[in-house]
Parts: C-alpha cells; sequence; structure tokens
C-alpha cells in the first residue's frame, strides 16, 4: 500500500500547521520550511501558491497521495452540496480517521496502521482498507483476538493520552472497544484552521 512516509514533522514545519501532536512542540522552537536554505524559499506567492499550500495541508493531515486526493476530490465536486464540504466529510468518514477520532490512536498514522493490519472488524467482517469510508450504521470493532495484545490491553491510557473529543457522529467505547457510526460529520467537527474554499478552488482552475 503506496503511503507517504517523510517526516511528519518536516511536513509540518513545511506547511507551517502541525499535521501530529508532535509536531507541536517542534515547530514552538523551529519555524519555516525545512532545510539549510528553508528561510530563501519562503516566498510571498500569490493565490494560487496560497491554494495550492492549503490542499497540501489537508492532503497530509489526512495521510492521502496526489492521485488519491485528486480523486476523492472529484468525487466531491459531483455528489450533492457544496464540494469544500463533501471533501471534508469523506475525509472524516475514513475508516483510520474514524479510529484516531475515537482515541483509539494517537496519530493518524498509527490508526492506519491498526486498520491496514487488520486489527479491526467493520459489522462483524474483518477489515484492511484504512480508506473504507464509514456510514451511519456501522460498527468498528477491535477483534477479539486483538483485544489480547499488548497495545489494545492499554487502550484506556492510550484514549486517556489521545487528542479526542465528543463528536455527533460517533459513539466510541473505549471499555467495549468498539465505534459505532451515528451520523455524519458536521463541517464544525473536522480539523480546526482548514480553508476548504481555497482547495476547490485549487481544483476548479
Amino acid at each position: 500500500m503506496a503511503r507517504d512516509r517523510s517526516p511528519i514533522v518536516k511536513q509540518s514545519r513545511r506547511e507551517g500547521y502541525a499535521l501530529a501532536p508532535k509536531a507541536h512542540k517542534v515547530m514552538a522552537k523551529k519555524s519555516g520550511i525545512p532545510g539549510e536554505h528553508g528561510d530563501m524559499r519562503i516566498r510571498k506567492g500569490g493565490l494560487y501558491l496560497t491554494q495550492l499550500r492549503e490542499k497540501q495541508k489537508v492532503r497530509r493531515l489526512y495521510g492521502l497521495l496526489e492521485k488519491q486526493f485528486a480523486k476523492l476530490m472529484k468525487e466531491a465536486q459531483k455528489a450533492d452540496g457544496l464540494a469544500g464540504e463533501n471533501l471534508l466529510q469523506f475525509l472524516e468518514r475514513r475508516a483510520d480517521n474514524a479510529v484516531y477520532r475515537a482515541g483509539f490512536a494517537t496519530t493518524r498514522r498509527q490508526a492506519r496502521q491498526l486498520v491496514s493490519h487488520g486489527h479491526f472488524l467493520l459489522n462483524g467482517h474483518r477489515v484492511d482498507i484504512p480508506s473504507i469510508r464509514l456510514k451511519p450504521g456501522d460498527i468498528l470493532e477491535v477483534r477479539p483476538k486483538s483485544q489480547k495484545s499488548a497495545y489494545f490491553k492499554e487502550l484506556d491510557n492510550i484514549i486517556a493520552n489521545s487528542s479526542s473529543s465528543t463528536l455527533s457522529w460517533m459513539k466510541a467505547d473505549g471499555k467495549k472497544m468498539k465505534i459505532e457510526i451515528t451520523g455524519l460529520p458536521k463541517r464544525e467537527e473536522a480539523e480546526a484552521g482548514i480553508n476548504e474554499q481555497l482547495i476547490v478552488e485549487y481544483y476548479s482552475r
């Protein structure tokens, strides 16, 4: 499975946005584009550059490759409603994001790994596709065999140390190791600091 393996902190500095919790501390000490001549590469670009950077930020935040992201944007543009909000909803409904949002992983990269390694059941069937899109009524739960692993035995502590919050579209039960999808994500429940209109404009050029 293809994925971006470049350091998340370096990506965060490039985008000027903390893409993972550990990036906050580093970015508090180091700002600007990474590299020996990073400061020289900071330039005031036009609208196109602003749109590009916003697209790259969101793509990297959710861990998608360029072709995956472009395909999702195309689907969002064809769907009913606002394309930008459709895009964010599609991203939020990914299985790996749901695992992260529920607090079962401390980062999206970790959540993606848990799903791709087959630690979860979706409606009773083993799933190993992080990008699978969840819908209301779906139940994502840790496989009985995986519940005995060292990682999931510490799930209560993992949830306590995660950045999870109460969301209207899911119910997470750490004791039962289960995530129930009860609705659709609202725009205000997506990650803060995203301007999806810039992404729509980028792909509408």
